[in-house]
């Protein structure tokens, strides 16, 4: 009998061994798993409400079952506690709160309590697996995998990564990639998320930086760190743009990512079905980054706008449909790489537009100051584009400019000034009538034509402007307005909301 208790022992710890390595989990943890399922089982056996624990040892594979009673002073239920006397005939040392522990017999499984514990020990395996598999995976999120089609539903990939599963959902695919089971699959780790039915590891093969990572693999310099990925932009199967930097001045970041006769950015192409890849030089400077992201379209001209986060690119006629791309593809994928919005024109669309603005200024000091074409030209042509900007420069800086002698600049400068002056009157009337308060015209930083916008989109006290968000104001205002400034003017409008919670705190506590 002896020798058949030994060997269930010895295949208690032989089953517990296979386990761990076929799961590749802790042994500790499907031993943890069988005392869980044997303490149920017995837990059956003599009755749920007994606390009993199951205890197998390490190295012989003995089976301990106790069960543990807690010293009080009245017993209420018998199955859990025990008195004090009764416990110190047992061990003279007990103390109230201290927890008994009688030993039991061995129980013999039977059919049902055994399949139980069975039941149990799997699905404490299966928790320890998830477990693992998503401390292992969620560490290499960033990292490009290689694995095997287990099958393919829906246009859904479910790759074998051999200690895990991981899905490439259709939307991640290359377009007209197609698998098949047992196809090798190479992919990029973007997330893993745990849920209820296990670790769920995404993979992806349209994602930018797939391609930032293959480029690593493939050009030792990306590896070493040499070069520098810094951007990469990508229309997944038919075109990218990625741009590289140098931190050593004598190795060319373009020419060592192309490779001797373009053999290293071709490994790439392959990879991704024959993308096209443009590979671009970055600069520290906006407008030469964006006309380098926008190759291979030549650039005459770039008007950057860094408050709006926006750029007009003037390109030759004969170079526009190049710079577009094939459905604005070209600069699409350059807006992406810079993070500018781009606006392409041609030199003649430039022109008339700028002929157009020209005509338009000149009138407006035609109107405004009562000067004929020559005059008012001659101040557009000197930068002025508004009448504000004479009214408010001195006037012997207004005298310093040629063709102006003082007495043209001082009457140049009273027109203007009265100009200003009756504009904003007729505005301050305005305001009034829209109803706006005296206490929002008395913020600074609102010119009377902002005030009037105000009322017009029906913000007309302090409350409605301190209601605002930063980009709202900005929106309703128009120009003349930095995101800082409005942000600034609505948190001096809420000022009074904190002044009356003070107050009223204030009051509170003299009452008191």
């Amino acid at each position: 009998m002896e020798t058949v208790t030994s060997f269930n022992r010895l295949e208690l710890l032989q089953a517990a061994d296979a386990a761990a390595r076929e799961k590749a989990i802790e042994r500790d943890v499907v031993l943890m798993a069988m005392e869980d399922a044997i303490q149920k089982a017995a837990r059956s056996r003599y009755g749920l409400e007994n606390d009993i624990h199951a205890e197998i040892d390490r190295k012989t594979g003995e089976i301990r079952l106790e069960r543990h009673l807690q010293v009080v002073e009245k017993v209420e239920n018998d199955a859990t506690d025990i008195g004090l006397a009764e416990a110190q005939r047992r061990n003279p040392d007990a103390q109230i709160g201290d927890v008994i522990a009688e030993p039991l017999p061995p129980i013999d499984f039977g059919r049902i309590a055994a399949q139980t514990a069975k039941q149990v020990i799997v699905q404490k395996v299966r928790e320890a697996e998830r477990e693992r598999q998503y401390n292992e995976y969620k560490d290499r999120i960033g990292e490009i995998i290689n694995g095997q089609v287990k099958r393919v539903e829906y246009g859904n990939v479910t790759v074998d990564l051999g200690r895990a599963e991981a899905i490439i959902r259709r939307d991640e695919l290359l377009p007209r990639e197609t698998f098949r089971q047992g196809d090798r699959v190479r992919a990029y780790i973007y997330d893993v998320r745990r849920e209820p039915r296990g670790p769920q590891i995404f993979l992806s093969r349209s994602h930018p930086q797939f391609m930032a990572k293959l480029f690593a693999q493939e050009v030792p310099e990306v590896y070493d760190g040499i070069i520098e990925i810094r951007a990469v932009a990508r229309d997944p199967g038919s075109r990218a743009k990625i741009a590289v930097l140098s931190n050593d001045n004598s190795i060319d970041p373009v020419g060592a990512c192309v490779g001797m006769r373009g053999s290293r950015v071709q490994a790439v192409v392959n990879e991704l079905q024959g993308e096209k890849i443009d590979i671009i030089k970055w600069s520290p400077d906006p407008a030469t980054f964006i006309v380098n992201a926008l190759a291979p379209a030549e650039v005459a001209k770039v008007v950057l706008d860094e408050e709006a986060n926006s750029v007009e690119v003037v390109v030759p006629t004969d170079q526009l449909s190049l710079a577009i791309g094939r459905r604005g593809q070209n600069v699409r994928l350059a807006s992406q790489l810079t993070g500018y919005d781009i606006d392409i024109l041609t030199e003649e669309e430039e022109s008339e537009r700028r002929q157009k603005e020209f005509r338009e200024r000149s009138q407006l000091f035609i109107d405004a100051l009562d000067v004929d074409e020559t005059l008012a030209q001659l101040l557009v042509t000197e930068g002025f584009t508004k009448v504000e900007e004479l009214a408010y420069l001195p006037v012997e800086e207004l005298a310093e400019i040629e063709g102006f002698d003082g007495d043209i600049a001082n009457e140049l400068h009273e027109r203007a000034v009265e100009y200003v002056d009756r504009v904003n009157a007729e505005m301050e009337e305005k305001r009034k009538a829209l109803g706006v308060t005296d206490e929002v015209a008395a913020m600074d930083g609102l010119t009377p034509a902002m005030l009037v916008a105000l009322g017009e989109k029906g913000v007309k006290t302090l409350d409605d402007l301190a209601d605002l968000a930063g980009d709202e104001l900005q929106e309703i205002v128009g120009e003349g307005l930095s995101n800082e400034d409005a942000n600034a003017i609505i948190m001096a409008a809420r000022q009074h909301w904190f002044g009356d919670e003070q107050d009223g705190g204030q009051e509170g506590g003299a009452e008191a």
